[in-house]
């Protein structure tokens, strides 16, 4: 292997530069347990950049503990542009960042439709835009000082605060009882992973590149990102493109951010178990298969209960894969995780070798239903940093006010359309995922009906000697109320940014 990226007289990758990734792309701040995401629109460009050019972003490396607060920031395509970022490096951001989540074809791929169609939101649509994502993490009791720290050097000249989503601490579960953010991907920091032409297994150590612009991702290439010539004026600021020396490379260690407030029916969730279960225990079966975990995190599909030698409870909850489960008899074809992340390899699961294998390369096996039904996992990764929340807001002019929980859902790639909108359209919200018909996500999937086709409310789930069980007349149990496509720039590139005209 040869190239710029090679550590010069050797033949080891450079190491990655941690000092210039922000950190929430290394770590999940889970001490810093108070949270909040303040969405601005640029109201005066030379304040922005005054700010922007002191702003104490926290990067990616690693301390004897974790900081008392952090601070991390992301653009919009507007944002961009309303810095002042010329139009010759904006059309170089991808088309899917271009146009935004909002736009009206992208929601219908996303499943933002009815009551969580973009014109609904209560952010990031047309009447609500915004140009900057302000996140702030601090340990408990300092969220405030830090938010006063953060918001000086002429913040409220430079922003106009659209709103700030709060967040509440529960402990990492969700909403609706179950442990959220245990599946997360291996990132490669050492970038030692050189990815096989094929992979048989499922493997959740994954290419630096699916996630950090610069780096070779999973197909071994370099994903297409904003790249300056040498000479223009504050390119210094950036580093040299490990595919292209010549040129300055405005996306290395930067990356996408997708966030989106869901909103969560934990009421409507529940009574609908209830009403198709014959008592508490059998609903709570019920919402676990919906799931694919217990309550306690266990995934269904590995329900063993057996010691691993080295690896402890909670590293096991994510060491599985469906493998073991052809049938969908342990957990539910339908289920959530097995949707968000099949665990699968490049060839139809369970693994085959020898003159199976080569029949398989050829095309020649015998295909059963849910054969090829699905895409390749490691292809369409996320890194997955949300917060709950849990708060009340008024309801009628009478002062009524109800309860309001969800998950600001927020997550990181490399590849906004392979990565999550994939995800999201090819196996969340699709009624064909892994061969079934008539189903979406039953957690997140919206229900309305397709063109020409049935109802999309249906769960349903494998008994014994293969018949299925299934239920119908799923609502909606998760509303979007906002979101928005981001820039999560490096370190450098904010200071270029600050300084550019």
């Amino acid at each position: 292997m040869a190239g710029p990226y090679l550590a010069e007289g050797t033949n080891m990758m450079k190491p990655v530069e941690v000092d210039q990734v922000q950190g929430i792309v290394r770590f999940g701040y889970g001490k810093l347990t108070e949270c909040c995401f303040v969405l601005v629109t640029i109201q005066d460009v030379a304040a922005a950049r005054l700010w922007l050019a002191s702003a104490p972003v926290t990067s990616a490396v690693a301390l004897p503990e974790a900081p008392q607060t952090a601070l991390q920031l992301a653009f919009t395509h507007t944002g961009f542009r309303n810095l002042g970022f010329a139009p010759e490096l904006l059309a170089q951001f991808s088309a899917e960042f271009q146009t935004g989540a909002e736009n009206r074809s992208r929601a219908r791929l996303l499943g933002d439709v009815g009551s969580s169609a973009p014109e609904q939101w209560e952010w990031g649509n047309e009447t609500r835009a915004v140009d900057v994502l302000v996140m702030m993490y601090a340990r408990p009791g300092m969220l405030e000082g830090w938010k006063r720290a953060v918001q000086t050097t002429g913040w409220a000249k430079a922003f106009r605060v659209v709103t700030e989503l709060t967040t509440t601490n529960l402990d990492g579960i969700e909403p609706f009882g179950f442990p959220d953010g245990i599946s997360q991907p291996e990132l490669d920091w050492k970038r030692q992973r050189i990815p096989p032409k094929i992979e048989d297994t499922y493997t959740n150590h994954i290419a630096l590149g699916e996630f950090l612009l610069g780096y070779t991702n999973e197909y071994g290439r370099y994903t297409d990102r904003p790249l300056l010539p040498g000479n223009e004026a504050s390119a210094e600021f950036l580093p040299h493109a490990e595919d292209h020396p010549e040129l300055r490379d405005f996306g290395r260690n930067g990356c996408y951010l997708v966030l989106r407030t869901l909103e969560q029916d934990v009421e409507g969730f529940w009574r609908f178990l209830r009403e198709h279960a014959e008592s508490d225990m059998a609903a709570e079966a019920l919402a676990a298969a919906m799931v694919g975990r217990t309550k306690d995190g266990e995934p269904l599909a590995d329900l063993t209960n057996t010691p691993v030698s080295g690896v402890d409870f909670e590293d096991r909850k994510n060491r599985f894969d469906f493998a073991a489960d052809p049938d969908g008899r342990r957990c539910p074809f339908g289920a959530h995780i097995r949707r968000a992340n099949p665990r699968n390899g490049d060839l139809p699961s369970p693994p085959v070798t020898g003159i199976q294998r080569m029949l398989t390369l050829a095309g020649l096996e015998n295909k059963t239903l849910h054969s090829d039904a699905k895409a390749s996992s490691r292809f369409h990764r996320i890194l997955r940093r949300g917060r709950e929340f849990a708060s009340s807001r008024s309801e009628d002019p009478s002062g009524v006010r109800s309860a309001v929980q969800g998950l600001h859902f927020l997550c990181l790639n490399a590849n906004l359309a392979r990565q999550f909108e994939f995800l999201q359209s090819a196996w969340i919200m699709s009624t064909k995922f892994d061969a079934l018909t008539d189903e979406s996500d039953p957690l997140l999937g919206s229900r309305e009906p397709i063109a020409g086709a049935g109802a999309t409310d249906s769960f349903s789930t494998a008994g014994p000697q293969g018949s299925r069980q299934t239920f119908t007349g799923l609502p909606r149990f998760v509303r979007v109320r906002g979101g928005a496509y981001f820039f999560l720039p490096s370190l450098p590139a904010i200071q270029y940014l600050a300084v550019s005209r």
